[in-house]
């Protein structure tokens, strides 16, 4: 058996050895919430512009295509063989150049028949003129009855008729005749040949070419239904208010809208199904480098003073069909902020809706942050010609 005191000396142990496993429990876990806190995210480094409020001349802009004029597609308009082309594929012509020749002989000699046709019909219309003078002389001796008078004077009027369908002959082989020898409707360029020499065409039917004018030209293009109403609203959509819009034009390889245009006419009615009206607009094309189907970019308006907020293109997000920026506040913490975008002036894009003067935008580092996130702002100028990136 043990004695007293070692038993004594054993519960001492036990409880000191509880009472120190127990502290040091108590200290690990009042240092683990501690050890385990996550560290501060680092802030972000991103370029910072503030947005600027100026006077800008309001302008729209759409895309369109350049269209002739004039396209005139080349039929025959007699068949026959095809004798002679006389031009050069894309060759420019003038009004009442000769394009193709067709084989001339078997009109001529329907013209020949017909000019024999009509000298018979002259010959019968002299004979009964000369029977009736007769007749008048003869009705007043008594020696003729008045029937025999009134047939004279009908064999007249029906040899009259006779030629004048004679003389209709004769001018419809005339210009059948014309028709072989194919000319040039309008001045401009004409395509290539449809068909070579030796071919038979049919009238109306066989594709020869085309012939389309070069100057001047339309670019034609579709405006949206809220901008035909502001137009309208200022009295711009009658035919006496389009030559007081201003309009100008560049093409895919030019910088800004270096030709100067002006309207010539706005359709009847609006497309239902896309929201737009088509507008014509009438370009000078003196240098020939404009053909038809091309891209243009058209911009109008210019008549109204207003003050915009204006931003760089590169601070624009899309998030699918919106358009947003990330705005930095005070404590440097970027938000989320949809806007409504206009038109390019001077470089800058303006803002519609959506953000306000001397708001502060992320302009370069829009895809190392998301919203929420703190950044360390550089500030730069909003003119993309000024501004510095910041180096990622």
């Amino acid at each position: 058996m043990n004695n007293p005191s070692s038993l004594l000396r054993k519960g001492i142990f036990l409880a000191a050895s509880i009472v120190l496993i127990g502290g040091t429990l108590t200290f690990l876990v009042r240092q683990a919430p501690a050890a385990s806190a996550p560290a501060a995210p680092e802030a972000v480094p991103v370029s910072v512009a503030t947005v600027p409020e100026m006077p800008v001349t309001e302008w729209d802009e759409f895309s369109g295509r350049v269209q002739a004029v004039n396209r005139v597609e080349i039929r025959p308009r007699v068949p026959g063989r095809i004798d002679a082309v006389n031009f050069e594929d894309g060759q420019l012509v003038k009004e009442g150049d000769l394009l193709f020749t067709i084989d001339p002989l078997p009109f001529q000699a329907e013209l020949a028949r017909a000019e024999a046709v009509q000298a018979g019909a002259q010959a019968q219309v002299a004979l009964a003129q000369t029977a009736l003078d007769r007749s008048k002389r003869l009705i007043e001796n008594h020696s003729i009855a008045q029937s025999e008078l009134d047939q004279a004077n009908a064999n007249l009027l029906e040899a009259v008729a006779l030629l004048k369908g004679a003389d209709a002959a004769v001018q419809t082989a005339q210009l059948n005749l014309g028709y072989t020898k194919i000319t040039a409707p309008v001045a401009g360029r004409v395509s290539r040949a449809e068909i070579t020499a030796g071919n038979l065409v049919e009238a109306g039917v066989t594709a020869l070419t085309t012939v389309v004018s070069v100057s001047p030209v339309y670019v034609e293009f579709d405006i949206d239904e809220q901008t035909y109403l502001r137009y309208a609203a200022n009295g711009a959509m009658g035919n006496s208010g389009l030559d007081h819009i201003p309009l100008f034009i560049g093409l895919a390889n030019e910088e800004g809208y270096p030709r100067e245009g002006h309207l010539k006419s706005i359709d009847n009615q609006l497309d239902a199904r896309s929201g737009t009206i088509r507008v014509r607009a009438l370009l000078d094309n003196a240098k020939g480098d404009l053909t038809p189907g091309m891209f243009a970019r058209v911009r109008t308006g210019g008549s109204t003073v207003a003050a915009a907020v204006l931003i760089d293109d590169r601070a624009v997000g899309t998030d699918q069909d919106k358009k947003f920026v990330l705005v930095v506040g005070s404590d440097n913490k970027t938000a989320y902020r949809e806007i409504k975008l206009g038109p390019m002036v001077d470089g800058l894009r303006e803002v519609r809706s959506g953000l306000k003067k001397d708001e502060r935008i992320v302009v370069v580092g829009l895809q190392r942050v998301r919203p929420g996130d703190v950044v360390a702002p550089t500030p730069v100028a909003m003119d993309s010609k000024q501004r510095t990136a910041v180096k990622m």
